[in-house]
């Protein structure tokens, strides 16, 4: 448990974040870094995934501060901490829904209702969307994530996010339709549609 001294040292320095100063950015870091590391290292397992979720937790903390976020400045340890736990969680999904996409069987569904060429067309379509329309289809469908996270990640704001989606929905639309008309002209058949 913190001590009242503590406290208050910590309330001080959020003031000062919250008006610009950044050395009181890094003294919050130095204060905490290593009690952050530690807790991460028991949560994740690694000591690079441990640098990781404390490098994010923090980007997150100062964010929040920055922003107003942290209603009760003398709360910040409890702040940073559950900070930490929902950024490990996070990597934790991450990390295991990577793993499952290295290991992929097809589905009895999938080959029910997409034939090759279908799939085909469809990694085809993927790899030539831009990295940034990638990484938004990643993140919004197979990540799952809220469109707050997606706008972080992004670098854009919050309402800009469907935008995003209607673009990188278009490009994968015009993309597909067109290689599936050029398929569809190299087989003289019907479209994989």
């Amino acid at each position: 448990m913190e001590q009242p001294q503590e406290i208050a040292g910590d309330v001080e320095l959020i003031e000062r974040i919250r008006s610009g100063d950044r050395n009181a950015e890094e003294m919050l870091y130095q204060r905490y870094a290593a009690r952050v590391y530690y807790l991460a290292l028991k949560r994740v397992g690694s000591a690079p995934d441990a640098e990781d979720v404390r490098s994010e937790t923090f980007m997150r903390v100062l964010a929040a501060i920055r922003q107003g976020q942290l209603r009760q400045p003398g709360a910040f340890a409890g702040f940073c901490f559950r900070t930490l736990d929902n950024v490990a969680s996070e990597m934790a999904r991450q990390s295991q829904r990577t793993s499952e996409l290295a290991y992929d069987p097809p589905a009895p569904v999938e080959r029910e209702f997409l034939d090759e060429d279908v799939k085909s067309a469809i990694r085809r379509t993927i790899a030539r969307l831009k990295p940034r329309e990638r990484e938004f289809l990643r993140m919004y469908y197979y990540d799952e994530l809220p469109k707050n996270e997606i706008a972080r990640r992004a670098g854009i704001a919050e309402e800009r996010v469907r935008l995003l989606k209607s673009r990188t929905l278009k490009s994968f639309r015009e993309y597909y339709l067109r290689l599936c008309k050029v398929s569809d002209t190299k087989r003289g058949g019907a479209s994989p549609l």
